[in-house]
């Protein structure tokens, strides 16, 4: 039936009558200027800094950004996404967010970008749970002192340069000496050891990320691992976002009372990729041109690594960052920076790299200033002396090389440190259980491998490794399960050493 006059009238008074305006308030700008992957936005007068803005562009499509210069009239903001989509005059949204990514278990054994999607063709995250990018580090009151060891595999780093868990240790040398290779190595190292794993890939090319994922692949080192990646063709906003977002993820763990290993390869292309931001927002120049604040872009970073004591879950976030440096040059504003912040540094040398020496540490100009108090003892005991050893057998060399005349306890000493050199080669992609660098260590400093010749000593040593655990496996689980040598211990070791040389003869 239909309506009369009257209903209607009736109709739209009560509809008025119950009407409720509701304000929506909204800081709203509009694009000035946009271009290189940096935007400035007029009439966002309460915007904050680090805060997310979104471009509601005039092809419908929303890209968001993040504000990083406050100036008295307009804002300077990097564009996370396509700035070809944004032209002048487009509307511009405060998000009252700071930029944030999915954590959680979804994302562990997954290859993300720097905003947490999913790259590797896995399907979507289904992690409910965010955490911001950028955090305050914890608190002196919130940390303990690194105590606990955090075996890497390689012998010449767990014997001499040893780290802890919740320890910054930087590896740091000039390109193509196996900087990431000592990274990967650890992480397949951590196969069983209950520590999350998190490999952030700065500024680096597609296909060499690619081969890692599958080397990692290859070794069931991605059922830990998440990869972040933020390729070489990236924006420089993505590269820049990248090592905080891998961050963020690895806090998620720390605040459950994991341990996490992060990896940041490499930091000086992040640097690179500040610097290029800071210039484009026209910030002044410093030193090589780098901003004022480029050692606060590292320190904030580095300093969210820690060992939290057991009031705050007792977890720990080791951080491993990369340094490359042109032709060894430590001097340089960068190297240096990042060296201030850590707790020591793995220096890989050129020279020991193609005289064969690999891992081509360099055992004089590294150290760690905090692993030595995390390191087994066992492994102090029969490692103390190796990486002194391995500094004064380099210097003896080159001072020898030139003359004849060598008194017998020099010979001696020469013959040691030749033996110790060929002891700490390791191939890539093959860590070794601290149980067996126990053995090795001490047969090296107790004179088992004197009568070796040189050229054998690869051949003896895994002829040992495969005896020991046909033979000797309740020795090895002992080594790890005791970690100290008291007088049995030391006996057994011997015992090994010498069945084992029995079946040389």
């Amino acid at each position: 039936m239909p309506k009369t006059k009257d209903q209607i009238v009736e109709q739209i008074k009560g509809k008025i009558e119950g009407f409720k305006p509701k304000a929506v308030e909204e800081n709203v700008g509009s694009v000035l200027q946009v271009g290189d992957g940096i935007a400035r936005v007029s009439g966002l007068s309460e915007a904050m800094s680090s805060e997310m803005i979104r471009f509601e562009t005039s092809k419908g499509e929303s890209v968001y950004g993040v504000i990083l210069n406050l100036e008295e009239d307009e804002v300077g903001a990097i564009v996370l996404g396509d700035s070809s989509l944004i032209k002048e005059g487009d509307r511009v949204v405060r998000e009252d967010r700071i930029l944030e990514i999915p954590v959680g278990e979804d994302v562990v054994g997954r290859v993300l970008n720097p905003m947490g999607e999913p790259i590797d063709g896995k399907g979507k995250i289904s992690s409910k749970k965010t955490s911001p990018i950028e955090k305050i580090a914890p608190g002196v009151i919130e940390r303990a002192s690194v105590s606990s060891p955090l075996q890497t595999g390689i012998k010449a780093i767990d014997s001499m340069v040893p780290i802890g868990r919740g320890q910054r240790e930087l590896i740091i040398g000039d390109r193509q000496l196996g900087k990431t290779a000592i990274a990967i190595d650890t992480i397949i190292n951590q196969k069983g050891e209950n520590i999350k794993c998190i490999y952030v890939a700065i500024g680096q090319k597609e296909s060499k990320i690619a081969g890692i994922v599958s080397k990692l692949e290859d070794h069931g080192a991605m059922d830990y691992t998440t990869v972040i990646v933020a390729g070489a063709s990236d924006p420089a906003s993505t590269i820049f976002i990248a090592p905080y977002a891998g961050c963020a993820i690895a806090e998620y763990f720390l605040d459950k009372g994991e341990d996490v290993l992060i990896i940041y390869d490499d930091l000086s292309k992040h640097a690179v990729s500040y610097r290029e931001i800071s210039l484009l927002l026209r910030r002044p120049p410093g030193r090589e041109a780098y901003p004022g604040d480029v050692f606060y872009l590292h320190s904030r970073l580095l300093e969210r690594a820690c060992k939290l004591n057991d009031d705050y879950g007792g977890g720990s976030i080791t951080a491993l960052p990369i340094i490359e440096t042109q032709a060894g040059d430590v001097s340089a504003y960068i190297p240096t920076n990042v060296i201030s912040i850590t707790d020591g540094q793995i220096y890989l040398d050129g020279q020991l790299f193609y005289k064969g020496n690999r891992p081509a540490i360099d055992a004089g100009n590294s150290v760690s200033r905090v692993g030595g108090d995390a390191q087994l003892k066992i492994v102090k005991k029969v490692a103390g002396k190796m990486r002194l050893e391995a500094a004064q057998y380099r210097e003896l060399a080159a001072f020898t090389q030139f003359g004849s005349d060598i008194d017998q306890e020099t010979k001696e000493k020469l013959d040691r440190g030749e033996r110790l050199v060929e002891i700490l080669k390791q191939d890539q992609y093959s860590p070794l259980d601290v149980s067996c660098q126990v053995l090795i260590f001490y047969a090296l400093i107790n004179g088992y491998l004197d009568d070796v010749e040189v050229k054998d000593l690869k051949e003896f040593e895994k002829g040992l490794y495969e005896f020991a655990e046909n033979n000797a496996s309740e020795t090895l689980t002992q080594i790890k399960k005791k970690a100290e040598l008291d007088e049995e211990m030391g006996e057994n070791i011997k015992k090994v050493l010498e069945n084992y040389k029995e079946t040389r003869v």
